[in-house]
């Protein structure tokens, strides 16, 4: 493809387009809006609110999760947070794949190219699923092992490595709902993956309680019950993208008659999604280490933790659901040749955000003991955890223009220079201060939460510097 989002790939016919093969009336008014005219704004908010929607349901997700674990004591709290770092660096390490394929879609389709898209899609799923196989095989396998690498205690370990091995399996059927997601969102519907999202954590939500407590005589399996009620979840959600995607009652049609494994294509999709593979393992990594760092001051201290990082991610819903939808139009008026209104986009995503995460630092910083509190009734984890929160609300606003920025400029193709300052800030800023301000001034464990908060600063003013130079918008595809 070039820069302009021309194909240059030769498509076999086989490959349907739902141009041509998919009566107009059969595809939802949602699905054909074209997102590289009229109002920047409008179109921003139009392809957003679904993903924060969203984003919404993901969260209430993990945090039942965490509720129904504060319910069973700290030990299991702890590990279930830990788990989650684990299943979210497998998840995270395939997750370049998404973005390489969100940019290609989002090109061909702002080129007026449907059925190169669709195509695409095909290539990218196949790969996908290879890594999705030997993720989840090796995860199981060294579940125990890893939980000891970061100096777990045997208590936590034996309350957490079930439910991390099931939740192996859950993230595989989560890559598959992911991976569908992207390719619909990239052609600009964003109501299918929204509906399928919604169907699934209303599922988990609903029959986790039931596989965790045995009610009405289902098996009791303890926090496992929930991973395993995510595994059906997933699966459902996964099916709902899928049977849109095949039907073609999106801009997307996709079939695997006379599929062939186009291994050019695989290559670029592997050379664009490599480096953000590698941002977002960095990020997991560092999550990692951070535990670590903070095993030595207790249980308590690690559940405290692996909490309020889990209240993080409702913090971030906004910020990941506007990001996603700026990088998508930004794209898409790319390979429409209109670098301009991708500027704009991105500054409006920006505006939008920056408000947003003001917004829910004030009411983070006023309400957190209360939130806390529904997640555990012991008052020592609760204050521990408190403090840990407060720190963290300083970096909210940074954490959401950064989200915005990183989207922005991977989903327009150029993946490089937010590896390589997601690398600066981990090994030159986060991890450093981590080691370092702990013994500073008595901060003990609250200096690794300030090493996160200037890390995160650091970012976003060095990708808001980047994304001011206009160079992610001459990137060849």
């Amino acid at each position: 493809m070039t820069s302009g989002g021309q194909p240059s790939d030769t498509v076999p016919d086989e490959v349907g387009s739902p141009e041509t093969t998919v009566p107009s009336g059969r595809r939802p008014s949602h699905v054909s809006r074209n997102l590289t005219q009229g109002s920047i704004p409008g179109n921003l908010l139009f392809l957003a609110w679904p993903q924060v929607l969203e984003g919404l349901f993901t969260v209430a997700d993990h945090l039942a999760d965490l509720f129904w674990a504060g319910r069973l004591g700290y030990l299991i709290l702890a590990g279930v947070g830990v788990a989650q770092h684990f299943t979210a660096l497998a998840l995270t390490g395939r997750q370049g794949m998404d973005t390489a394929m969100r940019a290609m879609i989002a090109r061909a389709v702002g080129a007026g190219d449907p059925r190169l898209a669709s195509y695409i899609a095909v290539q990218a799923f196949a790969l996908s699923l290879v890594l999705f196989g030997v993720l989840t095989i090796a995860g199981i396998v060294s579940t125990e092992a890893m939980l000891r690498l970061l100096g777990v205690s045997e208590a936590v370990i034996g309350e957490a490595s079930v439910y991390m091995q099931v939740k192996f399996v859950a993230m595989a059927m989560a890559g598959v709902r992911l991976m569908t997601s992207a390719s619909l969102q990239a052609a600009g519907d964003a109501i299918t993956p929204m509906r399928a999202s919604i169907v699934e954590r209303i599922f988990h939500v609903v029959v986790s309680p039931f596989l965790i407590f045995g009610w009405s005589g289902f098996p009791e399996m303890g926090i496992a019950g929930a991973a395993a009620a995510q595994v059906g979840a997933n699966m459902l959600a996964a099916f709902i993208n899928l049977f849109v995607l095949f039907r073609g009652t999106s801009r997307l049609h996709l079939t695997v008659r006379g599929y062939r494994t186009d291994f050019p294509l695989l290559w670029r999709l592997a050379r664009i999604g490599a480096p953000a593979s590698v941002t977002g393992l960095e990020r997991s990594i560092s999550q990692l280490v951070l535990v670590r760092l903070v095993t030595p001051f207790g249980d308590y201290a690690l559940a405290a933790y692996g909490l309020t990082r889990r209240l993080e991610m409702l913090a971030n819903m906004g910020a990941n659901g506007v990001g996603m939808a700026t990088g998508v139009i930004a794209a898409q008026n790319l390979g429409a040749g209109e670098p301009q209104r991708a500027k704009r986009t991105a500054i409006w995503g920006l505006g939008y955000v920056a408000l947003f995460k003001a917004l829910m630092a004030v009411l983070f910083f006023s309400l957190g003991s209360h939130l806390l509190g529904l997640f555990s009734g012991e008052p020592e984890l609760v204050e521990l955890a408190v403090m840990w929160l407060q720190i963290q609300v300083v970096g909210y606003v940074f954490m959401g223009v950064r989200q915005v920025l990183i989207q922005t400029i991977q989903v327009s193709g150029d993946t490089i220079p937010v590896m390589l300052t997601t690398l600066a800030g981990m090994w030159l800023v986060e991890l450093p201060l981590a080691l370092v301000l702990p013994g500073l001034m008595g901060l003990g464990q609250f200096g690794i939460a300030w090493a996160t908060v200037i890390s995160l600063i650091f970012g976003a003013v060095v990708l808001q510097a980047y994304l001011l130079t206009g160079r992610w918008t001459r990137v060849n595809l």
